[in-house]
């Protein structure tokens, strides 16, 4: 629920609060937003924070070239101490400054250089099985990675116990993520065929959600950890069950349901990331429609478009109804899920 200067003002107009009261009710909302951690906002101050933070993130993963081969692996490890400890001490910097958002990105970045610095260090003690290189590690999928994304998993776990930084669960997200591709490898053969993997990334995907589910009830009272594991979860579910082929129409009108569930569910849990993606799957299915099963019927385009004013039609009795509907779906919630939606949605 956004609350702004002007809407209070809106407020004391109509008479709903004093003018004496305006100013130490700004000043408190102020105080209490700086101390809940400045929660991310779509604003210009936060597009700086988290595109810079993702810049450096990059540049020490995604954007790795060979030039950091030719410092060996002790090398690695030794400019690795280094970065970390200057990511460590601004960390700290913006914490005791106020800045949240930054030092999380700031401890962020300390996590991506695990895996590189454990890359190094088998580099150089010699444990490094094959002329695999480093820049490999976010492109190919091989169960030599195994001992770097272990380690990274570790290392976010200590820095999450130290700094409880909600941005700390994207990096461990990737780590995941990648952790599933690769042990994919292990439990079903290097050579599994591509319809097995993206069913396992399906239901792995499927997996994280849950997870991500169970840490939201968790933190439900605190900062917003589960963000980027039901984004992370969510879109190797959804990119998993859309790469699936298949000739039924069943099949595919079961697709359109399960994103249609999708929707249901993110407006229950107040997630877009399930809207999103189930949005772009029940257009994708209805480009099937269109496309292949009603290719020759002009009476389709017609029905759809009454459809879409139906929708927009349930959207006003939605908005008409929304509190009673909202308090008896939610009674009929387990307590710790209500307790979730009252927490985070009131």
């Amino acid at each position: 629920m956004p609350v702004s200067a002007s809407g209070l003002k809106d407020a004391v107009s109509k008479g709903l609060l004093r003018e004496a009261q305006l100013a130490p009710l700004l000043e408190y909302l102020r105080e209490w937003d700086a101390a809940h951690g400045q929660q991310p906002k779509f604003d210009f101050t936060h597009v700086l924070y988290y595109l810079g933070g993702l810049i450096a993130i990059g540049a020490m993963s995604l954007f790795m070239n060979l030039g950091w081969e030719a410092f060996g692996g002790w090398g690695i490890v030794a400019l690795c101490a280094v970065y970390a400890v200057a990511g460590l001490l601004l960390t700290n910097r913006f914490r005791n400054t106020g800045h949240l958002i930054p030092a999380g990105i700031c401890a962020a970045f300390v996590l991506t250089l695990t895996p590189l610095a454990v890359y190094g260090f088998q580099q150089g003690i010699g444990w490094w099985p094959d002329d695999s290189v480093y820049k490999e590690y976010h492109r190919h999928i091989k169960l030599l990675w195994i001992y770097m994304e272990l380690a990274t998993l570790l290392a976010a776990a200590v820095l999450l116990f130290r700094y409880r930084f909600p941005f700390l669960m994207m990096p461990l997200a990737v780590t995941l993520w990648y952790m599933s591709m690769d042990l994919a490898e292990l439990v079903l053969g290097s050579d599994l065929p591509w319809r097995a993997e993206r069913l396992f990334t399906c239901w792995f995907g499927l997996g994280i959600t849950v997870v991500a589910l169970w840490v939201d009830i968790r933190a439900r009272r605190s900062l917003d950890y589960a963000f980027w594991l039901y984004l992370f979860g969510v879109i190797a579910f959804w990119g998993g069950l859309t790469a699936q082929h298949s000739d039924s129409e069943l099949n595919k009108f079961l697709y359109f349901c399960i994103n249609i569930l999708m929707i249901g569910l993110g407006a229950v849990l107040m997630r877009k990331v399930f809207v999103v993606f189930g949005a772009i799957g029940c257009c994708l299915y209805l480009g099937h429609l269109a496309n292949e099963v009603f290719k020759d019927s002009w009476l389709f385009p017609i029905a759809l478009t009454f459809i879409g004013l139906g929708i927009i039609y349930l959207g006003i009795l939605w908005q008409k109804n929304e509190t009673r509907i909202t308090a008896t779906v939610r009674s009929c919630l387990p307590a710790p899920l209500r307790e979730l939606l009252e927490a985070r949605h009131g």
